[in-house]
Protein backbone atom coordinates (compact mmCIF):
# COMPACT_ATOMS: atom_id res chain seq x y z
CA UNK A 1 0.00 0.00 0.00
CA UNK A 2 2.69 2.46 0.91
CA UNK A 3 4.46 1.93 -3.19
CA UNK A 4 0.81 2.86 -4.18
CA UNK A 5 0.88 5.56 -2.28
CA UNK A 6 4.19 6.86 -3.27
CA UNK A 7 3.31 6.39 -6.51
CA UNK A 8 -0.09 8.63 -6.88
CA UNK A 9 2.30 11.25 -4.97
CA UNK A 10 4.76 11.00 -7.72
CA UNK A 11 1.95 11.76 -10.57
CA UNK A 12 1.12 14.88 -8.88
CA UNK A 13 1.99 17.31 -10.99
CA UNK A 14 3.87 20.64 -9.56
CA UNK A 15 2.31 24.03 -9.54
CA UNK A 16 4.15 25.47 -12.70
CA UNK A 17 3.24 22.68 -14.64
CA UNK A 18 -0.36 23.03 -13.42
CA UNK A 19 -0.57 26.62 -14.59
CA UNK A 20 1.11 25.91 -17.68
CA UNK A 21 -1.45 23.70 -18.79
CA UNK A 22 -4.20 26.01 -17.22
CA UNK A 23 -3.18 28.27 -20.02
CA UNK A 24 -4.91 26.14 -22.73
CA UNK A 25 -7.98 25.96 -20.61
CA UNK A 26 -10.67 28.78 -21.25
CA UNK A 27 -12.14 28.97 -18.01
CA UNK A 28 -9.11 30.03 -16.14
CA UNK A 29 -8.00 33.07 -18.41
CA UNK A 30 -9.66 35.45 -16.62
CA UNK A 31 -7.29 34.35 -13.80
CA UNK A 32 -4.18 34.16 -16.15
CA UNK A 33 -4.52 37.22 -18.25
CA UNK A 34 -5.08 39.24 -14.84
CA UNK A 35 -1.50 40.12 -13.00
CA UNK A 36 -3.87 40.94 -9.77
CA UNK A 37 -5.39 37.17 -9.77
CA UNK A 38 -1.93 35.48 -10.51
CA UNK A 39 -1.28 35.31 -6.97
CA UNK A 40 -4.20 34.07 -6.27
CA UNK A 41 -4.54 31.57 -8.61
CA UNK A 42 -0.62 30.21 -7.23
CA UNK A 43 -2.62 30.22 -3.99
CA UNK A 44 -5.33 27.86 -5.49
CA UNK A 45 -3.28 25.44 -6.80
CA UNK A 46 -1.19 24.72 -4.20
CA UNK A 47 -3.75 24.26 -1.96
CA UNK A 48 -5.97 22.01 -4.66
CA UNK A 49 -2.60 20.65 -4.76
CA UNK A 50 -2.43 19.27 -0.91
CA UNK A 51 -5.70 18.57 -1.19
CA UNK A 52 -4.78 15.85 -3.79
CA UNK A 53 -1.91 14.99 -1.15
CA UNK A 54 -4.52 14.25 1.43
CA UNK A 55 -7.20 12.05 -0.88
CA UNK A 56 -4.32 9.72 -2.23
CA UNK A 57 -3.11 9.48 1.59
CA UNK A 58 -6.59 7.82 2.48
CA UNK A 59 -8.49 6.77 -0.40
CA UNK A 60 -7.38 3.75 -2.47
CA UNK A 61 -10.95 2.77 -4.13
CA UNK A 62 -10.10 3.27 -7.70
CA UNK A 63 -7.18 2.11 -9.80
CA UNK A 64 -4.06 4.01 -10.66
CA UNK A 65 -5.23 3.76 -13.94
CA UNK A 66 -8.64 5.34 -12.83
CA UNK A 67 -6.66 7.59 -10.65
CA UNK A 68 -4.21 8.93 -13.53
CA UNK A 69 -6.67 9.96 -16.00
CA UNK A 70 -9.07 11.22 -13.71
CA UNK A 71 -6.31 13.41 -11.76
CA UNK A 72 -6.04 16.28 -13.95
CA UNK A 73 -10.63 16.90 -13.88
CA UNK A 74 -10.41 16.44 -10.86
CA UNK A 75 -8.09 19.15 -10.34
CA UNK A 76 -9.69 21.81 -12.73
CA UNK A 77 -13.05 20.94 -11.17
CA UNK A 78 -11.57 21.87 -7.55
CA UNK A 79 -9.31 24.85 -8.90
CA UNK A 80 -12.55 26.03 -10.44
CA UNK A 81 -14.32 25.99 -7.15
CA UNK A 82 -11.65 27.16 -5.25
CA UNK A 83 -11.14 30.11 -7.41
CA UNK A 84 -15.20 30.86 -7.89
CA UNK A 85 -15.92 30.81 -4.61
CA UNK A 86 -13.40 30.82 -1.65
CA UNK A 87 -13.43 31.54 1.42
CA UNK A 88 -17.71 31.65 1.11
CA UNK A 89 -20.37 30.23 2.76
CA UNK A 90 -23.27 31.49 0.60
CA UNK A 91 -22.52 30.84 -3.58
CA UNK A 92 -24.23 31.38 -6.51
CA UNK A 93 -26.36 27.97 -7.50
CA UNK A 94 -27.98 27.23 -11.04
CA UNK A 95 -31.80 25.97 -10.49
CA UNK A 96 -32.63 23.87 -13.18
CA UNK A 97 -35.91 22.84 -11.16
CA UNK A 98 -37.84 24.72 -12.75
CA UNK A 99 -39.08 26.17 -9.44
CA UNK A 100 -39.21 30.08 -9.87
CA UNK A 101 -39.94 30.74 -6.24
CA UNK A 102 -37.25 28.45 -4.92
CA UNK A 103 -37.29 29.08 -1.08
CA UNK A 104 -33.93 27.18 -0.12
CA UNK A 105 -32.64 29.28 -3.31
CA UNK A 106 -33.73 32.31 -1.90
CA UNK A 107 -36.63 32.69 -3.78
CA UNK A 108 -37.20 36.20 -6.21
CA UNK A 109 -34.36 37.73 -8.22
CA UNK A 110 -34.27 40.99 -8.56
CA UNK A 111 -34.48 42.74 -11.56
CA UNK A 112 -30.63 43.45 -12.73
CA UNK A 113 -32.01 47.49 -12.70
CA UNK A 114 -32.87 46.88 -9.11
CA UNK A 115 -29.59 45.10 -8.35
CA UNK A 116 -27.82 47.60 -9.66
CA UNK A 117 -29.35 50.19 -7.39
CA UNK A 118 -28.62 47.97 -4.19
CA UNK A 119 -24.88 47.88 -5.18
CA UNK A 120 -25.04 51.34 -5.37
CA UNK A 121 -26.11 51.77 -2.29
CA UNK A 122 -24.16 49.11 -0.78
CA UNK A 123 -20.86 51.37 -1.36
CA UNK A 124 -21.92 54.70 -0.47
CA UNK A 125 -23.55 56.67 1.92
CA UNK A 126 -27.13 57.17 1.23
CA UNK A 127 -30.15 59.65 3.00
CA UNK A 128 -31.32 56.59 4.81
CA UNK A 129 -32.43 58.98 7.94
CA UNK A 130 -31.75 62.12 6.44
CA UNK A 131 -34.27 65.10 5.41
CA UNK A 132 -32.11 66.35 3.05
CA UNK A 133 -34.18 70.03 2.90
CA UNK A 134 -34.15 70.41 6.74
CA UNK A 135 -30.95 69.15 7.37
CA UNK A 136 -32.39 66.78 10.01
CA UNK A 137 -32.82 63.08 10.82
CA UNK A 138 -35.50 61.90 8.77
CA UNK A 139 -37.51 58.21 8.38
CA UNK A 140 -35.89 55.58 6.68
CA UNK A 141 -39.65 54.06 5.80
CA UNK A 142 -40.38 57.41 3.38
CA UNK A 143 -38.72 56.36 0.57
CA UNK A 144 -41.34 53.29 -0.03
CA UNK A 145 -44.29 54.64 1.73
CA UNK A 146 -45.33 56.33 -1.11
CA UNK A 147 -44.61 54.19 -3.68
CA UNK A 148 -46.71 51.26 -2.02
CA UNK A 149 -49.71 53.47 -0.91
CA UNK A 150 -49.77 54.71 -4.96
CA UNK A 151 -49.38 51.51 -6.07
CA UNK A 152 -51.80 49.68 -3.01
CA UNK A 153 -54.38 52.21 -2.58
CA UNK A 154 -53.40 52.40 0.87
CA UNK A 155 -52.99 55.18 3.52
CA UNK A 156 -49.62 54.33 4.80
CA UNK A 157 -47.56 51.65 4.78
CA UNK A 158 -44.63 50.30 6.88
CA UNK A 159 -42.05 47.66 5.87
CA UNK A 160 -40.35 45.15 8.61
CA UNK A 161 -38.29 42.08 7.62
CA UNK A 162 -40.37 39.61 6.86
CA UNK A 163 -44.30 39.04 6.52
CA UNK A 164 -43.97 36.92 10.07
CA UNK A 165 -42.32 39.86 12.24
CA UNK A 166 -45.06 41.43 10.25
CA UNK A 167 -48.13 39.45 11.22
CA UNK A 168 -46.39 39.65 14.92
CA UNK A 169 -45.72 43.27 15.25
CA UNK A 170 -49.71 44.05 14.18
CA UNK A 171 -50.69 41.14 17.18
CA UNK A 172 -48.08 42.71 19.51
CA UNK A 173 -49.13 46.30 19.25
CA UNK A 174 -53.16 45.19 18.89
CA UNK A 175 -54.15 42.38 20.54
CA UNK A 176 -51.28 41.46 23.27
CA UNK A 177 -53.62 40.12 26.11
CA UNK A 178 -56.30 39.91 24.24
CA UNK A 179 -58.11 37.68 21.85
CA UNK A 180 -57.69 37.47 18.10
CA UNK A 181 -60.70 35.75 16.15
CA UNK A 182 -59.45 33.26 13.25
CA UNK A 183 -61.00 30.73 11.09
CA UNK A 184 -59.99 27.49 12.03
CA UNK A 185 -59.38 26.50 8.35
CA UNK A 186 -56.80 29.45 8.32
CA UNK A 187 -54.20 28.31 10.56
CA UNK A 188 -51.61 27.95 8.18
CA UNK A 189 -48.13 26.49 8.62
CA UNK A 190 -45.58 28.35 6.49
CA UNK A 191 -42.05 28.02 5.58
CA UNK A 192 -39.84 26.39 8.62
CA UNK A 193 -42.67 25.18 10.45
CA UNK A 194 -43.68 28.80 11.70
CA UNK A 195 -47.23 28.43 12.41
CA UNK A 196 -49.84 31.11 12.60
CA UNK A 197 -51.04 30.14 16.30
CA UNK A 198 -47.53 30.39 17.26
CA UNK A 199 -46.76 33.69 15.42
CA UNK A 200 -50.04 35.08 17.42
CA UNK A 201 -49.28 33.90 21.27
CA UNK A 202 -45.32 35.34 20.40
CA UNK A 203 -47.06 38.44 20.02
CA UNK A 204 -48.94 37.83 23.27
CA UNK A 205 -52.32 37.48 21.73
CA UNK A 206 -55.02 34.74 22.99
CA UNK A 207 -56.19 32.61 19.47
CA UNK A 208 -60.16 31.82 19.36
CA UNK A 209 -60.50 29.60 16.76
CA UNK A 210 -63.85 29.55 14.86
CA UNK A 211 -65.82 27.26 12.60
CA UNK A 212 -64.60 24.18 11.09
CA UNK A 213 -61.50 23.08 8.73
CA UNK A 214 -63.59 23.55 5.54
CA UNK A 215 -66.07 25.27 6.70
CA UNK A 216 -66.60 28.99 8.30
CA UNK A 217 -69.51 31.52 8.61
CA UNK A 218 -70.11 34.87 9.70
CA UNK A 219 -72.29 33.61 12.52
CA UNK A 220 -69.13 31.68 13.75
CA UNK A 221 -66.89 35.35 14.40
CA UNK A 222 -70.22 36.76 15.71
CA UNK A 223 -70.91 34.65 18.31
CA UNK A 224 -67.09 34.23 19.61
CA UNK A 225 -66.83 38.46 19.83
CA UNK A 226 -66.71 39.04 23.63
CA UNK A 227 -65.44 41.91 25.65
CA UNK A 228 -61.72 40.76 25.46
CA UNK A 229 -61.64 40.36 21.48
CA UNK A 230 -59.15 43.36 20.14
CA UNK A 231 -59.00 41.95 16.31
CA UNK A 232 -60.79 39.61 13.58
CA UNK A 233 -57.72 38.30 11.96
CA UNK A 234 -58.17 36.79 8.58
CA UNK A 235 -54.92 34.11 6.59
CA UNK A 236 -55.27 34.08 2.85
CA UNK A 237 -54.24 30.33 2.29
CA UNK A 238 -51.44 31.15 -0.76
CA UNK A 239 -49.53 27.76 0.16
CA UNK A 240 -52.69 25.45 0.40
CA UNK A 241 -55.52 24.57 -1.25
CA UNK A 242 -59.17 23.22 1.02
CA UNK A 243 -61.54 21.81 -1.95
CA UNK A 244 -64.74 20.54 -2.43
CA UNK A 245 -67.47 21.23 0.50
CA UNK A 246 -65.95 24.72 1.59
CA UNK A 247 -67.12 28.00 2.86
CA UNK A 248 -65.11 31.08 4.27
CA UNK A 249 -65.94 34.78 5.08
CA UNK A 250 -64.62 37.14 3.01
CA UNK A 251 -62.48 40.22 3.85
CA UNK A 252 -65.73 42.49 2.69
CA UNK A 253 -68.34 40.78 5.60
CA UNK A 254 -65.81 40.61 8.24
CA UNK A 255 -64.77 45.21 7.60
CA UNK A 256 -68.60 45.39 7.79
CA UNK A 257 -68.49 43.14 11.24
CA UNK A 258 -65.69 44.95 12.41
CA UNK A 259 -67.49 48.45 12.24
CA UNK A 260 -70.72 46.97 13.83
CA UNK A 261 -69.14 46.13 16.60
CA UNK A 262 -65.99 48.12 16.97
CA UNK A 263 -63.52 45.98 15.83
CA UNK A 264 -60.15 46.20 13.32
CA UNK A 265 -59.88 43.84 10.71
CA UNK A 266 -56.76 42.55 9.51
CA UNK A 267 -55.58 40.10 6.72
CA UNK A 268 -52.35 38.03 6.33
CA UNK A 269 -51.88 37.80 2.39
CA UNK A 270 -49.02 35.57 2.43
CA UNK A 271 -47.47 35.86 -1.02
CA UNK A 272 -49.82 38.85 -2.43
CA UNK A 273 -49.38 40.09 -5.45
CA UNK A 274 -49.53 43.31 -7.32
CA UNK A 275 -50.51 41.52 -10.18
CA UNK A 276 -53.57 39.45 -11.53
CA UNK A 277 -52.04 36.21 -13.18
CA UNK A 278 -56.11 35.12 -14.82
CA UNK A 279 -54.74 36.58 -18.01
CA UNK A 280 -51.59 34.33 -17.34
CA UNK A 281 -53.88 31.19 -16.56
CA UNK A 282 -53.62 31.27 -13.07
CA UNK A 283 -56.80 30.91 -10.77
CA UNK A 284 -58.34 34.15 -9.86
CA UNK A 285 -56.72 35.38 -6.39
CA UNK A 286 -57.46 38.72 -4.18
CA UNK A 287 -54.76 41.15 -5.51
CA UNK A 288 -52.94 43.39 -2.90
CA UNK A 289 -55.47 46.41 -4.11
CA UNK A 290 -58.65 44.47 -3.99
CA UNK A 291 -58.10 43.25 -0.34
CA UNK A 292 -56.86 47.29 0.86
CA UNK A 293 -60.18 48.35 -1.52
CA UNK A 294 -62.63 46.04 0.93
CA UNK A 295 -61.65 48.55 3.78
CA UNK A 296 -59.14 46.41 6.23
CA UNK A 297 -57.45 48.46 8.64
CA UNK A 298 -53.86 46.30 8.02
CA UNK A 299 -52.93 43.94 5.32
CA UNK A 300 -49.67 41.99 5.05
CA UNK A 301 -47.76 40.26 2.76
CA UNK A 302 -44.20 39.03 1.76
CA UNK A 303 -41.55 41.22 -0.47
CA UNK A 304 -39.73 37.96 -1.71
CA UNK A 305 -42.70 35.87 -3.08
CA UNK A 306 -45.13 36.92 -6.25
CA UNK A 307 -44.13 40.59 -5.36
CA UNK A 308 -40.58 39.99 -7.06
CA UNK A 309 -38.24 41.80 -4.29
CA UNK A 310 -36.45 41.60 -1.33
CA UNK A 311 -37.24 39.84 1.51
CA UNK A 312 -39.91 41.48 3.88
CA UNK A 313 -43.21 42.45 5.78
CA UNK A 314 -45.10 44.96 4.04
CA UNK A 315 -48.14 46.24 5.95
CA UNK A 316 -50.70 48.61 4.09
CA UNK A 317 -53.49 50.03 5.82
CA UNK A 318 -55.35 52.88 7.48
CA UNK A 319 -52.84 55.83 9.02
CA UNK A 320 -54.52 55.60 12.01
CA UNK A 321 -53.51 51.74 12.35
CA UNK A 322 -50.01 52.04 10.98
CA UNK A 323 -48.69 55.02 13.78
CA UNK A 324 -49.65 52.87 15.88
CA UNK A 325 -47.18 49.56 14.43
CA UNK A 326 -44.39 52.92 13.99
CA UNK A 327 -45.13 53.70 18.04
CA UNK A 328 -44.53 49.95 19.02
CA UNK A 329 -40.88 49.01 20.27
CA UNK A 330 -40.88 46.21 18.86
CA UNK A 331 -40.79 47.95 15.16
CA UNK A 332 -36.77 49.33 15.88
CA UNK A 333 -35.92 45.73 16.33
CA UNK A 334 -38.25 44.27 13.36
CA UNK A 335 -36.89 47.35 10.89
CA UNK A 336 -35.37 46.65 7.74
CA UNK A 337 -31.68 47.82 6.40
CA UNK A 338 -30.82 50.03 3.57
CA UNK A 339 -30.27 47.52 1.06
CA UNK A 340 -33.72 46.14 1.60
CA UNK A 341 -35.20 49.15 1.21
CA UNK A 342 -33.64 49.88 -2.01
CA UNK A 343 -34.12 46.53 -3.75
CA UNK A 344 -38.15 46.92 -2.35
CA UNK A 345 -37.95 50.92 -3.96
CA UNK A 346 -36.37 49.55 -7.20
CA UNK A 347 -38.58 46.81 -7.51
CA UNK A 348 -41.85 49.08 -6.27
CA UNK A 349 -40.39 51.83 -9.35
CA UNK A 350 -40.78 49.00 -12.14
CA UNK A 351 -44.18 48.47 -11.32
CA UNK A 352 -45.37 52.12 -11.07
CA UNK A 353 -43.27 52.57 -14.92
CA UNK A 354 -45.60 49.19 -15.97
CA UNK A 355 -42.05 47.36 -16.16
CA UNK A 356 -43.70 43.45 -15.15
CA UNK A 357 -41.60 41.97 -17.81
CA UNK A 358 -38.54 43.05 -16.11
CA UNK A 359 -39.46 41.53 -13.03
CA UNK A 360 -37.68 38.20 -13.35
CA UNK A 361 -40.40 36.56 -11.04
CA UNK A 362 -42.92 37.44 -13.90
CA UNK A 363 -40.73 37.28 -16.94
CA UNK A 364 -40.36 33.43 -15.60
CA UNK A 365 -43.91 32.71 -14.94
CA UNK A 366 -45.38 33.90 -18.23
CA UNK A 367 -42.79 32.46 -20.71
CA UNK A 368 -44.43 30.74 -23.82
CA UNK A 369 -44.60 27.32 -24.33
CA UNK A 370 -42.54 27.97 -27.46
CA UNK A 371 -39.79 29.28 -25.58
CA UNK A 372 -39.34 26.73 -22.96
CA UNK A 373 -39.00 24.00 -25.84
CA UNK A 374 -36.71 25.87 -27.52
CA UNK A 375 -34.58 26.27 -24.73
CA UNK A 376 -34.89 22.49 -23.66
CA UNK A 377 -34.04 21.70 -27.06
CA UNK A 378 -30.46 23.70 -27.16
CA UNK A 379 -29.52 21.96 -24.01
CA UNK A 380 -30.46 18.71 -25.55
CA UNK A 381 -28.46 19.52 -28.53
CA UNK A 382 -25.59 20.76 -26.51
CA UNK A 383 -25.19 16.92 -24.54
CA UNK A 384 -26.33 15.07 -27.69
CA UNK A 385 -22.79 14.11 -28.58
CA UNK A 386 -21.59 13.51 -24.62
CA UNK A 387 -21.27 9.57 -24.36
CA UNK A 388 -21.53 9.35 -20.79
CA UNK A 389 -25.19 10.22 -21.13
CA UNK A 390 -28.62 10.30 -22.49
CA UNK A 391 -30.89 12.55 -23.23
CA UNK A 392 -34.36 13.40 -24.71
CA UNK A 393 -36.49 16.15 -24.69
CA UNK A 394 -39.97 15.63 -22.58
CA UNK A 395 -43.14 17.55 -21.60
CA UNK A 396 -43.27 18.48 -18.07
CA UNK A 397 -44.32 20.89 -15.05
CA UNK A 398 -42.99 23.54 -13.48
CA UNK A 399 -44.30 25.24 -9.75
CA UNK A 400 -44.36 28.63 -9.05
CA UNK A 401 -42.82 27.93 -5.44
CA UNK A 402 -43.01 30.00 -1.97
CA UNK A 403 -46.20 28.95 -1.35
CA UNK A 404 -47.83 30.81 -4.67
CA UNK A 405 -50.82 29.36 -6.55
CA UNK A 406 -49.76 25.49 -4.93
CA UNK A 407 -52.11 23.57 -6.97
CA UNK A 408 -50.82 24.85 -10.11
CA UNK A 409 -48.10 23.01 -12.48
CA UNK A 410 -47.14 25.10 -15.11
CA UNK A 411 -46.70 23.42 -18.37
CA UNK A 412 -42.61 23.30 -19.63
CA UNK A 413 -40.05 21.49 -21.86
CA UNK A 414 -37.52 19.58 -20.09
CA UNK A 415 -34.33 18.05 -20.98
CA UNK A 416 -34.05 14.44 -19.73
CA UNK A 417 -30.73 12.70 -18.52
CA UNK A 418 -29.98 9.61 -17.88
CA UNK A 419 -26.45 8.38 -17.11
CA UNK A 420 -24.91 5.35 -19.01
CA UNK A 421 -23.37 4.34 -16.01
CA UNK A 422 -23.73 4.81 -12.27
CA UNK A 423 -27.54 6.05 -11.03
CA UNK A 424 -29.73 8.89 -11.72
CA UNK A 425 -29.10 9.97 -7.38
CA UNK A 426 -25.21 9.83 -8.24
CA UNK A 427 -25.60 11.83 -11.31
CA UNK A 428 -27.33 14.11 -9.37
CA UNK A 429 -25.44 14.58 -7.05
CA UNK A 430 -22.45 14.93 -9.35
CA UNK A 431 -23.94 17.42 -10.91
CA UNK A 432 -25.02 19.30 -7.28
CA UNK A 433 -21.20 18.78 -5.94
CA UNK A 434 -19.87 20.57 -8.94
CA UNK A 435 -17.51 23.73 -8.80
CA UNK A 436 -21.32 25.83 -9.26
CA UNK A 437 -23.80 23.51 -7.69
CA UNK A 438 -26.19 22.71 -10.26
CA UNK A 439 -29.86 21.89 -8.50
CA UNK A 440 -31.79 19.40 -10.86
CA UNK A 441 -35.44 17.15 -10.30
CA UNK A 442 -35.55 12.87 -10.38
CA UNK A 443 -38.62 11.86 -12.22
CA UNK A 444 -39.02 8.23 -13.53
CA UNK A 445 -35.33 7.12 -13.70
CA UNK A 446 -34.26 10.81 -15.44
CA UNK A 447 -32.57 13.69 -14.09
CA UNK A 448 -35.02 16.54 -15.51
CA UNK A 449 -33.34 20.36 -16.29
CA UNK A 450 -36.15 22.90 -16.94
CA UNK A 451 -34.98 25.54 -18.59
CA UNK A 452 -37.69 27.93 -17.24
CA UNK A 453 -35.54 28.94 -14.11
CA UNK A 454 -32.09 28.93 -16.08
CA UNK A 455 -30.06 32.07 -16.31
CA UNK A 456 -27.99 33.84 -19.15
CA UNK A 457 -24.38 31.38 -18.93
CA UNK A 458 -26.37 28.59 -16.87
CA UNK A 459 -26.22 26.30 -19.82
CA UNK A 460 -22.66 26.28 -20.76
CA UNK A 461 -21.81 25.42 -16.69
CA UNK A 462 -24.27 22.72 -16.87
CA UNK A 463 -22.67 21.46 -20.69
CA UNK A 464 -19.10 21.68 -19.16
CA UNK A 465 -19.91 19.89 -15.68
CA UNK A 466 -21.75 17.19 -17.37
CA UNK A 467 -18.28 16.96 -20.08
CA UNK A 468 -16.22 15.94 -17.07
CA UNK A 469 -18.15 12.60 -17.02
CA UNK A 470 -16.96 11.50 -20.66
Amino acid sequence: MEQEKQRRLRTLPAVHEVISRLEHEEEFSPFLTNEKQLPRLTQGVRQVLQKARENVNRNFKDSYAEFETSLWSWLKTQLLQELTHPETSLRRVINGTGVVLHTNCGRALLAPEVARFVAEHAEMYSNLELNIETGERGSRYVHVEELLCHLTGAEAALVVNNNAAAVLLMMNTFAQGKEVIVSRGELVEVGGSFRIPEVLKAGGAKLIEVGTTNKTWLRDYEAAIGPETAVLLKVHSSNYRVEGFTHSVSGTELVELGETRGLPVMEDLGSGSFFDGTNLGFPLEPTIQQTVKAGLSLVSFSGDKLLGGPQAGIIVGKEAFVQRLRANQLTRALRVDKLTLAALEGTLLLYKNGGLEEIPVWRMLSLPIESLKSAASELVGALHSNPAISVELKEDFSQVGGGAWPTVDLPTWVCAIRPKQGSVVELEKFLRLGPVAILTRIHKDRVLIDGRTLLEGDREDIVRRLGELS
